[in-house]
């Protein structure tokens, strides 16, 4: 079900009923478009809890409201190249577009007087190094503009703390700068520019979570909608942070959920895409390698989800061949449209434990019962007293891990059965002909500690 704009003109008093009318039908030849990314694992500076959650949460809520997503779901842990394809395939998709909403949850820095939108693997150490390490909003602004949209929506949960402010970008402030709205545009920034936006500390931030559940209220205009968020927000926090919104005029009326309609019920993060686009879709998807950017994005996610690493050298091609042979394809190693229909069909996998080592720190961390292998390697390495521990355990179901070490050796080992864990932890430890201890185990579900 979806809402028409109406331009601010006058009618004859004749055809104002049917007007009215027509405003409460469904518009189904109205389209939106929106590029959702959240940017949570970040490499070489501190990962965030909540954006990849976030993300999650906006997509299904704005596929709920007659939103097409870019790429079919939310753009999770983006690198630079990923991003700019996907801003790109995004500038493409809101040609003739009626409304075009950005939607970015994650680190965001401002430098010079610009904001910049951080990917997962950014690691400037001058001020020089931003503009091939990150993402200027102002390019995101640039693929809307000229695109014959009515309403242009950018929205930046992106203002946590400066993430490289010890790292000689001495130019970068806290917080976003205001950016001027260009025209039918609104921009809605988490907290005040400047200032400092939070993670939050129960799977979403409070920023995210109050802009999910406002926009499926029917009958708010855009400019009501992001004054309750707002307002939601601001008493939330008990008022240290306040949601600002920066905007030109817009022309006509927009709704989320028009005032006639009953709005969508609430939305649960997940991992349900929709479909590829038939259009996309060639006669034999096992054989037509996948190009977009999102999708082998999403691929790479999927495949990290079910305990495969795409993302060491060659790390792709192999984790995909172990796939195929789990799913008895033939193990070619190619990314195509066929694996990642099949893998959108694959049973998520839960629980989530994962035990994570730093050898050079000797810090470690564990952590069980989490919904992904992202979510249990975040906040396993949460518990790294700040080292990387870029060692990881991770396990799922009845598994169970476990962690041996000696003053010469160490060793991770996963079975089914937390003593069995140990048992063959204590037996790989011992190779090097030192006695060993458990110093952590636990099992997926949280039993065994």
């Amino acid at each position: 079900m979806r809402a028409r704009f109406f331009n601010r003109v006058l009618v004859p008093a004749a055809l104002i009923a049917a007007a009215l009318a027509v405003v409460t039908q469904p518009a189904a030849a109205e389209k939106r478009i929106a590029l959702v990314v959240g940017n949570s694992a970040y490499k070489n500076i501190t990962p965030l809890d909540n954006p990849s959650k976030d993300a999650s949460l906006m997509a299904e809520t704005l596929g709920a409201l007659g939103f097409t997503l870019v790429g079919g779901r939310a753009q999770l842990d983006l690198d630079k190249s990923a991003m700019d394809l996907a801003v790109q395939s995004f500038g493409r998709q809101v040609q003739g577009a009626d409304v075009a909403l950005f939607y970015y949850a994650g680190h965001g820095v401002q430098v010079a007087g610009s904001n910049y939108l951080v990917p997962v693997g950014a690691n400037p150490t001058r001020e020089a190094d931003v503009d091939f390490q990150m993402t200027d909003v102002n390019l995101v602004l640039r693929q809307m503009q000229g695109s014959g949209t009515r309403l242009n929506l950018v929205i930046l949960d992106a203002c946590r703390n400066n993430p490289f402010g010890s790292r000689g970008l001495r130019s970068s402030d806290g917080g976003l700068a205001q950016m001027r709205a260009p025209e039918g545009t609104l921009i809605s920034y988490a907290t005040q520019p400047g200032n400092v936006a939070q993670d939050g500390s129960d799977g979403h931030s409070p920023y995210t979570k109050a802009l999910a559940t406002t926009v499926r209220t029917a009958g708010l205009d855009v400019f009501q909608t992001f004054n309750q968020v707002g307002l939601a927000v601001k008493r939330a926090t008990s008022g240290a942070q306040q949601p600002w919104v920066s905007s030109s005029p817009i022309d006509g009326t927009f709704y989320f959920v028009p005032p006639s309609q009953s709005p969508p019920p609430p939305q649960v993060a997940a991992m349900q895409p929709d479909p590829l686009p038939a259009d996309r879709l060639r006669a034999d998807p096992d054989r037509a390698p996948l190009r977009d950017a999102a999708l082998l994005s999403e691929l790479s996610e999927r495949l990290y989800e079910l305990n495969f690493d795409p993302d060491t050298p060659d790390g792709l091609t192999r984790a995909i061949t172990k796939l195929q042979q789990r799913i008895s394809m033939a193990p070619t190693g190619e990314a195509t449209e066929g694996l990642l229909l099949r893998m959108r069909k694959m049973d998520d996998l839960k629980p989530w434990g994962s035990i994570v080592y730093g050898p050079d720190s000797s810090k470690w961390g564990i952590s069980w019962n989490h919904a992904s292998r992202r979510a249990a390697v975040a906040d396993a390495r949460g518990n790294c007293a700040g080292a990387k521990c870029p060692v990881e355990l991770s396990f799922y179901g009845k598994s169970c891990g476990a962690f041996a070490i000696s003053d010469k050796s160490w060793s991770l080992v996963q079975r089914e059965g937390v003593q069995r864990a140990k048992n063959a932890a204590l037996d790989e430890c011992g190779k090097a002909g030192k006695a060993c201890r458990i110093i952590g185990s636990v099992c997926a579900d949280g039993s065994g500690r």
